[in-house]
């Protein structure tokens, strides 16, 4: 049995859609796996975690626990409705000391894959691992990374999904590191720091590990080969087909988006289902969908043609 220690952070206005990833994450783990989930809070803050208990005690062989963060990043930037536990993943090695390396990541998140193989990948002197952002196809995030951070925009990772080396981390005491830029008003906050302090030791992983939102568009839209040569067309396909999805921008609980019905169907089976919160989205929905020119309704249904829909819950 392989053990998996995996990290979330996050608050009361998250906690559904958290137990919704982690219901995904637990239904999703081959019969070898096991995972052992930690949540970081604000310890001022009272987390309400009925629906993630309600989730993890259908899954016995996962276990939840929970790590108080103190006032460290109250005081930071925030920005684009970003909080600040969104720092909190800077903390871990220093949270969870009696891991080595763990996973950590966000919840707005459907996972289709397994973790055992990324949590296993061989990060050799390397700080963290993450899946590549497309920063260099980005006209506005190339000109940050490059013109603000001075960073090559090709290798940027999105820091919604990491492998993190907690030992190295430890041992160079990077965490004085990652308070310092913190202070700073970085326009990804998190995601700037890390890429600041870990260029150079920064892991590239397939997509299938974090399906970004507008690595899904941009398929669709220029065509897999455009991604080529930073993955091939079988890791874009994987990955568009059974990779982990993150909804890095319109949140499907929320709003109609790609990929929306993959989650609300996860959100369907899982213990934490409620009729009327499903029945109101839906009923919403189809009267926007009504309301579109008949050509658009044509183009989001053949989007569904194309690229299947593979859940699996």
């Amino acid at each position: 049995m392989t053990r998996v220690p995996i990290v979330f952070a996050f608050d009361n206005n998250l906690a559904m859609p958290a137990a919704v990833c982690i219901y995904s994450l637990l239904v999703n783990a081959k019969p070898t796996t096991a995972y052992d989930i930690y949540i970081l809070h604000r310890s001022s803050e009272q987390l309400d975690l009925s629906k993630v208990e309600r989730v993890i005690s259908q899954f016995p062989l996962s276990t939840l626990t929970l790590r108080e963060v103190g006032d460290e990043f109250d005081s930071s930037f925030e920005i684009r409705g970003i909080t600040t536990p969104a720092y909190y993943r800077l903390l871990i090695p220093q949270l969870i000391p009696e891991h080595d390396r763990v996973i950590y990541s966000d919840v707005d998140v459907i996972f289709r894959q397994d973790l055992a193989e990324v949590y296993n990948t061989e990060l050799s002197n390397n700080i963290i691992a993450g899946v590549n952002n497309l920063a260099h196809i980005d006209s506005d995030l190339k000109a940050h990374y490059e013109g603000n951070l001075g960073l090559d925009s090709y290798n940027i990772i999105c820091s919604g999904f990491l492998v993190m080396n907690c030992e190295t981390i430890r041992r160079e005491n990077l965490k004085e590191r990652f308070l310092e830029l913190a202070k700073k008003k970085f326009k990804y906050q998190d995601q700037d720091i890390l890429n600041t302090s870990c260029a150079g030791r920064i892991k590239m992983l397939d997509p299938k590990y974090s399906l970004l939102t507008y690595i899904s568009l941009y398929a669709i839209t220029n065509g897999k080969e455009s991604l080529v040569p930073l993955w091939n067309a079988s890791e874009v396909d994987e990955a568009l087909m059974e990779g982990n999805i993150h909804y890095n921008g319109n949140k499907p609980w929320r709003n109609w988006c790609l990929n929306f019905d993959i989650w609300w169907e996860y959100y369907r089976k899982s213990p934490i289902f409620d009729e009327k919160f499903y029945f109101d989205f839906y009923y919403r929905r189809l009267n926007e969908l009504d309301a579109l020119p008949f050509v658009k309704r044509i183009k989001i249904l053949a989007r569904y043609f194309v690229y299947g829909r593979r859940t699996n819950p």
